[in-house]
């Protein structure tokens, strides 16, 4: 008698067969879940200003805490924003782009223009032939021996810690984010100055209720850890360890989502502030999954997709990686870069002998 066959074993656990009937349940939007979710998220976010506001009269080390938490608020925010993007948050294709206007005003982002990069994002995530668009500037370890010595500290730069989490990420939501891509189609473009004068006009307002010192001190705070975490989710989603890309002939789709997008295995309490977007594998697999949805998806689908989670301690290491070395398949750090540029180096010389 012949031992029970195993699928895991006789075919990728990504076959389109497999996962597409698996996550086709769980792409359904659910009305009361989005709306609770809305009321929560909305409803706790208003609450803690309005401690924020009462608790400045007293201390500001009273307030700092409440606006950190805030923050974190604020994350989820973004999440809903993001399934909105998507369309996978309400059914409904109107209240999707509503809501998504209201949580992009509060997030500083502009609702059309984000939903066309991030597609773009989604359509080429692990593709080595396709990065520039919605994603961290990575380099080649052979581009960065390439590039010129400008380019070569414009990229340091970039990858620096303090500079790719605490600065940029601010800059890109406060500044950058208010003016379109150059290959913008005309709604996107609109959609950018429109969200301009709706950011305008709840500022106003927010300075009419709580005044300019606060309504600044208060909101930059906010959006320094709401936009610091978030960018650090989006890093660790794509740039850690195990992570696979590949060049647009070998590139697959869900072979992309599942090995180009980490399983990022955090607390409940994480989970709830970022909206379940550390299932992120899943998220890939099907951009159509509300986010209420992805833990059960991937509760589901545990058994046959082998993703080795990361978790916030092992997910540091990534830190240090920047570089893709082509040779290698994996994300390095600058050592290796060093050690291939002495390589180069010694071969060249040795050619050079007579």
């Amino acid at each position: 008698m012949n031992p029970p066959v195993d699928p895991a074993t006789t075919a990728p656990p990504y076959a389109p067969a497999a996962w597409k009937a698996a996550v086709l349940k769980y792409q359904q939007p659910s009305r009361g879940r989005a709306l609770w979710q809305l009321t929560n998220t909305l409803g706790l976010y208003a609450l803690l200003w309005y401690l924020v506001d009462r608790s400045l009269s007293v201390s500001w080390w009273l307030a700092a805490p409440l606006a950190i938490l805030a923050g974190g608020v604020l994350i989820r925010v973004f999440i809903i924003f993001h399934d909105c993007g998507h369309g996978s948050f309400y059914k409904s294709k109107t209240a999707n782009d509503v809501i998504g206007f209201i949580t992009g005003m509060l997030t500083f982002t502009p609702y059309y223009h984000w939903r066309w990069e991030h597609s773009v994002h989604h359509a080429s995530n692990g593709n080595l032939d396709q990065r520039g668009t919605g994603d961290v500037w990575t380099l080649t370890v052979q581009e960065y021996l390439e590039a010129s010595r400008g380019q070569r500290f414009a990229y340091r730069l970039a990858r620096n810690p303090v500079v790719l989490f605490l600065l940029a990420p601010l800059f890109l939501f406060i500044v950058l984010q208010r003016f379109p891509s150059r290959g913008a189609k005309p709604r996107e473009r609109l959609s950018v100055h429109w969200m301009n004068l709706a950011i305008l006009a709840m500022a106003a307002t927010m300075v009419a209720l709580v005044g300019l010192k606060v309504y600044v001190l208060v909101q930059l705070t906010m959006m320094a850890v709401a936009s610091s975490a978030g960018i650090w989710m989006f890093y660790v989603q794509h740039q850690f360890e195990e992570v696979q890309w590949q060049r647009a002939d070998d590139w697959d789709f869900a072979a992309a989502a599942l090995q180009g997008s980490s399983y990022y295995k955090l607390p409940r309490i994480l989970q709830w502030f970022t909206g379940n977007i550390g299932f992120h594998h899943i998220h890939h697999l099907s951009a159509r999954i509300p986010n209420y949805n992805l833990e059960r998806c991937h509760r589901e689908m545990e058994a046959t997709l082998v993703v080795k989670p990361i978790t916030p301690a092992s997910s540091l290491r990534s830190l240090f990686l920047r570089l893709w070395d082509e040779e290698q398949k994996q994300l390095v750090g600058w050592r290796t870069m060093r050690a291939r540029r002495r390589a180069l180096k010694a071969a060249a010389a040795g050619k050079l002998k007579p």
